[in-house]
């Protein structure tokens, strides 16, 4: 199986860390990718450069075996469609099962991802779930939970594509938008951040002002 986790990652935080790691844990994966977007189609886009992003997602990741990173949509010009990257991993893994982990508040908007439709058919959809979470879908998701929702992680094994499964996490609550209006208050190491990103943002001076 291969498992991709795709967003912003500005900065990224031991949230993002945790609910990969539960991922691994919960589908016995050798290997999670990290995919940072470029230009977010849903989001403004990352104040910092694409450098540090990168640097900071590295260093976040080192002690992790499991965790590699997958520059592919900040190697490509345009908005960051997930469809894409989806699109051109199959095309490279055809009969391999592949895992898009997101979390709740994106799988309640999915119906208003470019082609999410066409997403469901590339991939599994694996929704973090924490425990405060819950489900607010549209009719149309509630139309795709129906035909695809799976109660055992080991069911996505038995297809490339077209599952939907929700992990159960753990209550961790980081929003990368609150780190950072907290590091534009002060410099001090921030408890939700990786100590080597905290080090490294204090290193660049990251995150210190509006610009």
């Amino acid at each position: 199986m291969i498992a991709i986790f795709g967003g912003t990652f500005d900065p990224v935080h031991l949230g993002h860390i945790n609910m990969a790691k539960q991922c691994v844990k919960a589908f016995n994966l050798n290997t999670l990718y990290f995919m940072p977007c470029a230009l977010p189609a849903h989001k403004t886009a990352p104040g910092i450069s694409t450098e540090h992003r990168i640097n900071m997602l590295s260093v976040a990741i080192a002690p992790y075996s499991f965790f590699q990173l997958d520059l592919r949509e900040l190697n490509r010009s345009g908005p960051s469609y997930s469809l894409l990257s989806l699109q051109e991993i199959r095309a490279e893994h055809p009969t391999t099962p592949i895992i898009f982990l997101i979390g709740m508040d994106s799988f309640n908007n999915l119906d208003k991802w470019y082609e999410w439709q066409a997403i469901t058919q590339l991939c599994h959809i694996v929704v973090y779930e924490r425990p405060e979470q819950t489900v607010n879908p549209s009719e149309h998701l509630k139309n795709y939970m129906q035909h695809a929702q799976v109660n055992k992680a080991h069911a996505l094994e038995q297809a490339p594509a077209g599952k939907l499964y929700f992990l159960p996490g753990d209550m961790f609550d980081a929003a990368s938008s609150v780190i950072r209006e907290q590091l534009k208050k002060t410099n001090k190491k921030n408890e939700l951040l990786p100590n080597s990103v905290s080090h490294y943002i204090g290193q660049h001076q990251l995150y210190q002002s509006d610009d």
